[in-house]
């Protein structure tokens, strides 16, 4: 990827300053909207070669699909594809606890990677011990999404890299 094309590390939204912003999309959704939201954002990628309208019009997006910790099936999520350099890494705002994909990609790192149109067999590294302090101290000085989220819990955000097998 040359650095003209190379996606920001900024977080979906541009127009949106802080993880907690009312008007931010992932803070509009009721309870049991999430689901929906991200089927219709899935629907939306896949459907226009990786791009999405709206909130995430100016975002760069990939899809991770996983295999369930507890169920062994499937599951598809939309999250912001973030980049330290050439590496490809992923993190999540979730207030309550970690979220699905973060235990999943822990119980079984082999994930794929949807980036605009092209598919990618890949492997997920959790990032843990002096590895995991290096990578957040870098991440929280040029992400300020992640950083005002890290200052509003203990919980140390996820941080999870990706490397890519190929496309398909």
């Amino acid at each position: 990827m040359t650095e003209a094309a190379r996606p920001t590390d900024a977080a979906p939204g541009a127009e949106t300053a802080r993880y907690d912003d009312p008007g931010a999309p992932w803070n509009r959704c009721t309870e049991d909207a999430p689901a929906v939201w991200n089927t219709d954002v899935i629907r939306e990628f896949r459907a226009n070669g990786g791009r999405v309208g709206g909130a995430y019009a100016d975002a760069t997006l990939l899809l991770l699909t996983t295999t369930g910790a507890k169920t062994g099936k499937r599951h598809v999520v939309p999250l912001a594809a973030l980049y330290r350099g050439e590496t490809l890494y992923i993190s999540s705002l979730v207030d309550d606890g970690y979220p699905s994909w973060y235990h999943n990609v822990r119980a079984d790192p082999a994930v794929i990677v949807e980036l605009g149109d092209h598919v990618h067999h890949a492997t997920a590294r959790v990032l843990t011990g002096a590895v995991y302090d290096e990578f957040a101290a870098w991440v929280l000085a040029n992400n300020p999404m992640l950083a005002d989220f890290q200052a509003t819990t203990e919980r140390p955000i996820p941080l999870v890299v990706l490397t890519l097998a190929g496309s398909r």
